[in-house]
């Protein structure tokens, strides 16, 4: 019975992230890049200086930096490190430029679904602020039942990929590392999961305020060393990364294009799976922020993509390659997964590389636990109501508990196919939406402009 369903499940993940998905959340990014007026350019130039302000007098319940901050913590994960490994594994090292491509137009996916979580966003009768694509296709699209859908995938999809999985990984790291048994890592991570997210998304934020900041920049310095190290092949690798983009090929060190149509794949999927830019989970988090306007939050949003795909994935593929390049007896045949990859690379820091590895994995994991966590409560909440929050926690701590000791292929391919379908009426929602979040945006940016350039911008304004 279980045999039939692992298979069911096997199917319909192929078919659901197949090439249609891909091609829809890539083609999504294009569009909306378009749009918006290529609005990766002041997701960068004003998103980045917005997530560290105040929007002073905005109603939300954590700062933008928080909310900034909460999505960051369930996107930065071990894909972020091994995903990366496995892509160039198995694409090649053009699957890294795809990679990076996907991220820098996904910016202006994940700008336009923020947009569409704070426009469309609730208070609740105790005063919270709640929102995402379910409440963007009730209140904006007027299809429930469209909502109740990506709610019901999401709240599943939190104990898989947000949970049992990232938890698992932890447990591996811990026992291969210091040698901790598996249901003790369960049991301690159960616990500190447990002391966060029942104080809610103030608590939730608090840690990853502190968590993600730490974790990323401890990570990015662990990889500029090595980058450092590899000095006199960085140059070559770039070059080597974009030309096996387009055409098979070799290269140094065992390094060898397995053509476009699989750097492609892997580089693609790779990024979609890494900064979750058109699967709707981490407006939940932005519509919490304390912010006046929705474009402002967008933005801030928008620049999560950013960190996590344009410069960590970007930083981690960097590593990947110059270390193979430089290094002829690495083979990428003779490499079992990208978890191995990424740790040969890392021994090249004397003592510490191994640490900066464990430690950004521990991090990386764990603070994917925590975002998760919340984003299952608001769709929790969404369906059935403020009173079985207790019973979700619960359940979401068991979980956790029990991750390290299960087995979890199913788990995993169930809440990856579970992922896929959240796209699908987030995307929905996001494209029938782009009008009015293309009216508002420019609007927006021509006010702005007009504040910090009131000279040059007064006649457009008047036109």
């Amino acid at each position: 019975m279980f045999d039939v369903i692992g298979k069911l499940i096997k199917e319909v993940n192929s078919v659901v992230w197949g090439w249609p998905m891909m091609i829809l959340l890539l083609g999504t990014h294009v569009f909306l890049t378009i749009r918006t007026g290529v609005i990766q350019r002041f997701s960068i130039t004003k998103g980045i200086p917005f997530s560290v302000s105040k929007d002073s007098g905005a109603e939300g319940e954590v700062s933008q930096f928080g909310a900034l901050t909460t999505a960051l913590a369930a996107t930065i994960g071990t894909g972020n490190i091994i995903g990366v490994g496995t892509a160039i594994a198995l694409g090649g090292p053009g699957a890294v430029l795809w990679c990076w491509l996907t991220g820098v137009f996904g910016m202006a996916t994940k700008y336009a679904e923020a947009y569409i979580a704070v426009k469309f966003r609730v208070r609740t009768k105790d005063g919270r602020m709640q929102g995402g694509a379910m409440y963007a296709l009730e209140r904006g699209l007027h299809m429930k039942w469209l909502g109740v859908l990506f709610a019901l995938f999401a709240g599943f999809a939190s104990f898989g990929i947000g949970c049992a999985t990232q938890v698992n990984s932890i447990a591996e790291v811990c026992k291969m590392n210091f040698g901790i048994p598996a249901p003790v890592v369960g049991i301690i991570v159960a616990g500190l999961t447990a002391i966060v997210i029942f104080g809610g998304i103030q608590s939730i934020s608090k840690v990853c305020e502190k968590l993600v900041p730490f974790m990323a920049v401890f990570y990015i310095l662990g990889c500029a060393v090595i980058l450092c190290m590899n000095y006199d092949f960085l140059v070559p690798a770039i070059k080597t990364i974009c030309r096996l983009a387009f055409t098979p090929g070799a290269a140094a060190g065992g390094l060898a294009g397995s053509g476009i149509h699989a750097a492609m794949r892997y580089g693609i999927a790779r990024g979609l799976f890494s900064n979750e830019s058109g699967l709707g989970s981490a407006p939940i988090a932005a519509a919490a922020a304390r912010t006046r306007n929705p474009v402002r939050q967008a933005l801030v949003s928008s620049t999560g993509t950013f960190w996590d795909t344009v410069v960590v994935c970007l930083m981690t593929g960097l590593v990947l390659v110059t270390t193979i390049m430089k290094n002829p007896q690495i083979h990428m045949d003779s490499v079992a997964n990208g978890g191995q990859l990424t740790s040969l690379a890392f021994s090249q820091i004397p003592v510490l590389g191994p640490v900066i590895l464990t430690l950004g994995i521990l991090c990386f994991a764990y603070s994917t636990v925590l975002g998760w966590a919340y984003y299952g409560e608001r769709c929790v909440e969404y369906l059935a109501g403020q009173k079985v929050l207790g019973i979700y926690r619960i359940l979401y701590v068991a979980v956790a508990a029990i991750a390290p000791i299960a087995a979890l292929d199913m788990v995993w391919l169930l809440a990856d196919t579970l992922n896929a379908l959240m796209a699908i009426p987030n995307l929905i929602a996001v494209l029938a939406l782009s009008g009015l979040m293309a009216e508002d945006t420019k609007k927006y940016i021509h006010n702005l402009d007009a504040r910090e350039h009131p000279g040059r911008n007064f006649q457009k304004l008047q036109e």
